[in-house]
């Protein structure tokens, strides 16, 4: 089985904290980091990742006018479907392939899993399992009924199809951009069961997350956890920190709780493994070669702008104010030559 993440060095410390409690489940795993970042630096390996790969070197096309578009929360998910097709050339004997967010721990083996790989392309996980939580419900609504912090294929043929549709939606279209119907890679999913065969997995004990939290039926049995009866094969901690922390506060009944006691736990290692301070690190795809810092509204003017895009290069080589300036002229350019088809029109 290849698990990886997709991550950029401010999330490395998630990485090293997600890839050792996989090494100390999964033992038959092969796992991976796939690095936005412009180098792979010597403090960035860590003892139980298999292999850094940089995003940039496994690319398929031009990959700094790709990336330029993206915000740095934008650019880690929308690198995702052509890092699979990637693992599919370089694993060409493996028939798993599984995609985890970097802020899950795991906690046991993925037994279920496995076997449903065997016979099932694309396996994923809904938010919720149950009515109730409405505030979760309208986020569900709002973000994607499924949740990609977890994703899993086989070698399929089924699965590819997949992987080459979801990616050619990703090269166009991984914005953070909800008012348009988009959230990064996982609105996309939600079209998926339409298209392809997709399982759906509802055991209780994958993608256990902050969403899960109001009335989890979370219990701790003989140093073993189960959810409503279903054992504990990863939790996703999404919104680690204040998120997390007012969830709890929210939905947890007071006093001692399994998830709060496994909580505590995952920060002191989350916590130890950013020892070199890591998270400090600045994307470096967030600037130009010259050293100045990219503006969201430069991104912006670039991506919708796909002229402008076409005519460039490497978007990195230049500069906020030449990117803003010929989208302003290309924009002012196409009113134009609209005006003077309308006048032609008139006065035929």
């Amino acid at each position: 089985m290849v698990i990886f993440t997709s991550i950029c060095a401010n999330y490395l410390h998630k990485a090293r904290t997600l890839a050792k409690s996989v090494k100390d489940n999964i033992k038959d795993s092969t796992f991976i980091v796939c690095l936005l970042e412009t180098e792979l630096k010597d403090n960035y390996n860590y003892e139980f990742f298999d292999e850094i790969i940089l995003s940039k070197d496994c690319w398929e096309g031009n990959f700094e006018r790709f990336i330029f578009k993206h915000t740095i929360v934008e650019a880690s998910t929308s690198v995702k479907g052509q890092f699979f097709r990637f693992l599919y050339k370089k694993f060409p004997n493996e028939n798993k392939f599984v995609y985890l967010d970097p802020d899950t721990y795991v906690y046991s083996d993925f037994y279920e899993l496995k076997e449903i790989l065997c016979d099932n392309p694309i396996v994923v996980c809904p938010h919720l399992l149950q009515p109730g939580n409405i505030d979760m419900e309208l986020s569900s609504a709002a973000h994607g009924v499924f949740n990609l912090g977890f994703l899993a294929v086989n070698n399929s043929d089924n699965a590819k199809s997949f992987i080459d549709w979801w990616s050619e939606r990703l090269y166009l279209f991984c914005y953070d951009e909800k008012e348009k119907g988009i959230f990064t890679d996982q609105k996309w999913i939600g079209l998926a069961p339409c298209f392809f065969d997709v399982y759906i997995l509802k055991h209780r004990g994958y993608d256990f997350a902050t969403w899960s939290l109001l009335d989890c039926g979370m219990e701790e049995i003989n140093g073993e956890y189960f959810i409503k009866g279903d054992s504990l094969r990863f939790i996703h901690f999404s919104g680690y920190g204040k998120t997390i922390e007012n969830c709890m506060k929210k939905w947890l009944p007071d006093g001692e709780h399994p998830f709060k006691k496994l909580y505590s736990e995952y920060s002191e290692i989350h916590d130890k493994n950013n020892y070199d301070a890591i998270s400090k690190t600045k994307w470096s795809y967030d600037y130009f070669v010259s050293g100045e810092k990219i503006l969201e509204k430069t991104r912006y003017e670039y991506r919708k702008n796909n002229e402008l895009m076409f005519k460039i290069e490497n978007p990195f080589e230049k500069s906020n104010s030449f990117i803003i300036e010929n989208s302003i002229l290309n924009n002012k350019q196409k009113l134009k030559e609209v005006l003077t088809k309308f006048i032609k029109k008139i006065w035929r």
